[in-house]
């Protein structure tokens, strides 16, 4: 049992469970290191039945008791297949905590999530209890703070709380263009003037939240990159140079021409406005208020108004007894309404002149278009016309010579029949070849392009492939790191040879244990055959004596006392083997008896017992103070 004891001890540690190195057996498992192992091993085997069940017992008993039915649920959610119950993790024994465990062990997949996703290297251990902490951390419940016991205030402090604020972080690896790392001036600027990381951001909070940004950034460009080549750049059939050349040509094209569209002047559409509109977009350029020094186009009502105040200031400060500032004031306000009238009026003629040119314009802009298609139907009427004309005449000079002229004709469309059916030959004779010529090269083109597509595909399952091959072998990495690690760990004075001595021993004890238990089993079978023959033939004897006295005793009165004998013999012997038979019966209830009584020793039933005593006082005790508060309330 010791050695299936450190198996399962080295299984649970695997898992996450935190196994002290002085435990080296399962009777010393407590309550609380139970159910912490089982909600480890649960959680791998699966976890989405695990991640609601939580590795410690909390401190009041009724909360106790519904974990560990609900513990005692996901077991046999899972399979197992034994009696459990809250018991079993409350009051356990040796026993059933070994054949608990052995089953999950036995259930837990051979390379699991968690062993596989475990750090490397020399800071492994650190990153294990990181991460122990804060699985322990999540797996509390939250409690309000004024409802927090000590333990609660220890684990669920406020702490010190600061906002995501990211900096924009300069490091030398974020240069990747080796044109650019290949200068001098670059290289001495990271060498000597570019601040460390650590000193480009003003808080500790700022930088973790900085890098944090910059890592999310790099691999989310990178991921990008990764999926557009493979879905575009690969078909494009350039290198990745080439691709990125001209994807940055398209973008700078696309932004001139969205530069060019905004730099075009507005359509004539847009002139017509109200002298509202027009008063709206002159405050949006000036301003809400606009200042005294700012230069602007002024209207001449402004720059009379300017002239005035600024010509008449004078020579009404030297003639102050003459004019008073109100009536000034007034009338300088009754030009203003004037002027401003008529401005308006003036406007208003002249955005109904704007509308009316405009109408004018494009009715014009119709008619220029009307007439230029006109035009070009009448010198096409014209060109035909010209043409026919042109074979008039020729016909017409032909008429006086009429039959010669036919002659000829008829001789110049032989020659021209003759010249065709000659030229249709050269061109069947070049046609074939090159008909040919085109079938074959539109063969290799099509030969091309399978042979091209397939060496994609080909391309596209080799990247697959790399890439599976290289999270295989960053695994396969971080398992020889930690594998490495772990041997450094552990003791370096006990060899390999000691542990396949210890190996050999345990197969050498179990071939015995088996030789001895088969020829146990082979003298029980010959007992229970001499037992057999011996029985038979003690009835077969019995009877031929009891035939032949019978026979006997029907004659001679002494005959008679034998078969008396003979029969009180034989059940006085009946008897003798039913005693001896049920005392082999009654041995064996008491080895089975001390079996159980050792057991029971070992089920810790006393201990057992005073617990549930505790327990139930506890109970009783939060049972008063609840019935306290409900009355208080």
């Amino acid at each position: 049992m010791e050695e299936v004891d450190r198996i399962l001890i080295h299984a649970l540690r695997q898992v996450g469970t935190d196994v002290d190195e002085d435990v080296d057996g399962v009777r010393q498992f407590t309550s609380e290191l139970l159910v912490e192992a089982v909600v480890r091993c649960i959680r791998v085997i699966d976890p989405g039945l695990g991640g609601a069940l939580a590795p410690s017992l909390p401190p009041g008993m009724s909360a106790r008791f519904r974990v560990g039915m609900s513990l005692a649920q996901a077991c046999q959610d899972i399979g197992y297949k034994g009696e459990i119950g809250y018991q079993t993790f409350l009051y356990s024994s040796e026993p059933e905590i070994r054949s608990l465990l052995m089953f999950l062990v036995e259930k837990l997949p051979r390379e699991s999530a968690e062993a596989s996703a475990q750090p490397s290297g020399k800071s492994a251990v650190l990153q294990r209890a990181i991460a122990a902490a804060v699985r322990a951390q999540l797996d509390l419940a939250w409690v309000p703070p004024n409802c927090r016991l000590p333990l609660h205030c220890e684990t669920q402090s406020g702490g010190a709380l600061n906002s995501f604020y990211t900096r924009t972080l300069s490091s030398p690896h974020c240069m990747k263009d080796s044109k650019t790392t290949d200068l001098k001036e670059v290289t001495e600027y990271h060498r000597d003037v570019l601040a460390p990381v650590t000193a480009q951001c003003s808080s500790g909070a700022t930088m973790a939240a900085s890098l944090l940004e910059q890592h999310a950034a790099e691999l989310s460009a990178a991921q990008e990159w990764d999926s557009e080549w493979k879905s575009q750049g690969l078909l494009s059939r350039l290198t990745p140079q080439e691709y990125r050349s001209r994807k940055l040509a398209r973008l700078q094209k696309r932004i001139q021409e969205q530069l060019r569209s905004a730099a075009q002047p507005a359509s004539e559409s847009a002139f017509p406005r109200a002298a509202s509109d027009l008063s709206d977009v002159l405050q949006s350029f000036r301003g809400s208020a606009p200042s005294e020094d700012l230069l602007m186009k002024g209207t001449h009502f402004s720059h009379t108004q300017k002239f005035t105040f600024t010509q008449e200031a004078p020579a009404a400060a030297a003639a102050g007894p003459i004019l008073s500032a109100r009536e000034l004031g007034g009338d300088v306000q009754l030009r203003q309404q004037e002027e401003l009238s008529a401005l308006q009026l003036q406007f208003q003629q002249l955005c109904s002149d704007v509308e009316r040119l405009a109408a004018d314009m494009k009715h014009a802009a119709v008619t220029h278009a009307q007439a230029l298609d006109e035009l070009k139907q009448r010198e096409l009427g014209n060109s035909e016309k010209e043409e026919k004309l042109q074979v008039k005449k020729k016909t017409i000079g032909l008429l006086p010579d009429a039959d010669a002229n036919v002659v000829q004709l008829q001789s110049l469309v032989e020659a021209s029949a003759k010249r065709v059916v000659s030229l249709a030959s050269q061109w069947e004779k070049h046609r074939a070849p090159l008909i040919d010529e085109h079938r074959r090269l539109k063969e290799i083109c099509s030969r091309q392009d399978l042979e091209s597509s397939r060496k994609l595909s080909e391309i596209k399952s080799l990247h697959e492939k790399i890439h599976v091959s290289t999270e295989e072998a960053k695994k396969k990495e971080e398992t020889y790191k930690q594998l490495v690690t772990e041997l450094e760990s552990l003791p370096q004075d006990v060899s390999r040879s000691a542990y396949t001595q210890r190996i050999l021993e345990i197969v050498s004890n179990i071939k015995k244990q088996k030789e001895e238990i088969t020829k146990i089993l082979s003298d029980t079978r010959e007992l229970q055959k001499e037992i057999n023959s011996l029985t038979g033939k003690l009835d077969r004897t019995f009877a031929v004596t009891d035939e032949l006295v019978f026979k006997d005793a029907k004659k001679d009165e002494s005959v008679r006392k034998s078969y008396k004998y003979l029969a009180a013999l034989h059940e006085n012997c009946n008897q003798l083997i039913q005693t001896i038979e049920d005392t082999g019966t009654i041995l064996r209830e008491i080895r089975d008896l001390e079996e159980q009584i050792e057991t029971e020793n070992g089920n810790k039933t006393v201990s057992n017992l005073e617990r549930i005593l505790e327990d139930f006082k506890a109970i009783r005790q939060e049972n008063a103070a609840l019935a306290a508060k409900v009355k208080e309330g």
